[in-house]
């Protein structure tokens, strides 16, 4: 099945499907990364981040159910953050020597790899690992069971109503990151955009059918943005070891070529992002978001016909938010 919602189908049935395909593909790498943790690690908590986009798009349908749900899942991303980051720091330390080849050629980046590859097998083949795949495990496993809990509206306008709140809000959250990254330029600035971007991006896959402009391009773009946001969250995480008081990356003398080559790519992600970022973020987000919404109203209606079911809805009833018809 498809990361898609059908706006012909209910739209309880459809985000209940995609909530356990993602939560039973997060279970499967885990299971993986017990033998494989460096990409099986990576692969579960894009799943986690999909299921927690999902809850953020529908979240105004199940206030409780899809709070409760994404703060669960926001836990158990948590329990393996910290050997996910031991992975991305060594992948920093790679990109960093690809993209400024000449003054790394003298492998003046070698004895901080060691340190962290050190520090990542620490992580990997200690107990702590184990016990954080367990939890993680036992998480997901009773998040599958909580799923049939979950009730949206059904009825086309109520539905409708509820997918264009949801990809307002994100639309909202990036604009809004998007200013302050622009006027302070914070880490914590990058990090909100980046996240909001995130969610955007598997937003226009879930809402592949009915998002009003032209889709693969912009998905393309809102993706690329993704990657390079990614990659400034990392530098910036490395840099502030960097800067820590008990030097985890090393002395002075192992790690100036290291703060240089940060300090780089920093001016130059940062400048690129808030480029790329103003071009998708920059239009207001209701004007998007009245279209897909009557767009998803005219499928769900259109659908309703054909199946003699018009004005049928889930045991939620009310109007959805004024300001989104």
């Amino acid at each position: 099945m498809s990361f898609r919602i059908d706006p012909r189908l209910p739209l309880t049935g459809e985000v209940r499907r995609i909530l356990a395909e993602e939560i039973g593909k997060a279970l499967h790498h885990l299971d993986a990364a017990r033998s494989r943790p460096e990409q099986a690690l990576h692969k579960c908590r894009k799943r986690l981040k999909s299921a927690r986009a999902l809850l953020r798009l529908v979240r105004s349908g199940d206030e409780t159910f899809c709070e409760t749900e994404n703060q669960c899942y926001r836990n158990v991303a948590a329990l393996l953050a910290g050997p996910r980051e031991a992975t991305a720091l060594i992948e920093t330390i790679d990109r960093l020597a690809a993209s400024f080849p000449k003054e790394s050629a003298d492998d003046g980046l070698g004895a901080v790899r060691d340190r962290l590859i050190a520090h990542q097998h620490e992580l990997h083949e200690g107990s702590g690992l184990e016990a954080a795949i367990g939890a993680a495990t036992a998480a997901c496993e009773e998040g599958l069971h909580r799923i049939d809990r979950l009730a949206l509206p059904d009825q086309p306008e109520q539905a409708a109503d509820v997918l264009a709140e949801g990809a307002r809000v994100t639309l909202r959250r990036a604009r809004k990151a998007l200013d302050k990254a622009g006027s302070r330029g914070a880490a914590d600035d990058f990090h909100d955009l980046r996240k909001a971007a995130k969610t955007h991006g598997m937003h226009l896959s879930l809402l592949g059918r009915l998002w009003p402009t032209p889709i693969k391009a912009r998905r393309k773009a809102v993706d690329e943005l993704g990657e390079r946001l990614g990659d400034l969250h990392d530098v910036l995480v490395m840099r502030a070891l960097l800067e820590a008081d008990d030097q985890p990356l090393g002395p002075p003398g192992d790690t100036k070529l290291l703060a240089k080559l940060l300090k780089r790519s920093e001016k130059q992600l940062k400048k690129s992002c808030l480029a790329e970022a103003a071009e998708l973020f920059g239009d207001s987000p209701k004007r998007s978001t009245r279209k897909l919404a009557r767009k998803a109203r005219r499928s769900g209606c259109a659908a309703g016909r054909g199946r003699g079911i018009v004005g049928r809805s889930s045991s939620r009833s009310g109007r959805g938010k004024e300001g989104v018809r």
